[in-house]
């Protein structure tokens, strides 16, 4: 299973750009979609965005226009890349299979945290 670690996080500016990045130890050539997930503070973690294997992807609406998500399946990597962000994208986040069980294996997260 996809094993992943994210990076690119940090503090900026409403308004700023981050792009996340998402290096997985198993390959995701195989996995039809894979997603980004934000966790805010006291808020359970949910999707912002997907991706499937042939490129098609979803945003949740808050997102949409600011975010895009794309993949490397020859690295074996997701990106994320965010722009105009806002204090409510503020949060911890992971990437991984848009398929979660229970037995999934999440990351660390990145935190991003946007300052108004």
């Amino acid at each position: 299973q996809v094993q992943p670690v994210e990076s690119g996080g940090g503090l900026v500016q409403a308004g700023g750009s981050l792009r996340l990045s998402c290096a997985t130890s198993g390959s995701i050539f195989s996995i039809d979609a894979m997603a980004w997930y934000r966790q805010a503070p006291g808020k359970q973690r949910h999707v912002v965005a997907s991706i499937t294997s042939t490129g098609n992807t979803i945003y949740v609406d808050s997102v949409k226009g600011r975010f895009t998500i794309s993949r490397d399946n020859a690295k074996n990597t997701v990106y994320l890349q965010m722009n105009s962000l806002k204090p409510e994208d503020t949060g911890v986040y992971y990437c991984n299979s848009a398929v979660i069980t229970v037995n999934t294996y999440w990351g660390q997260g990145t935190q991003v945290t946007v300052s108004s």
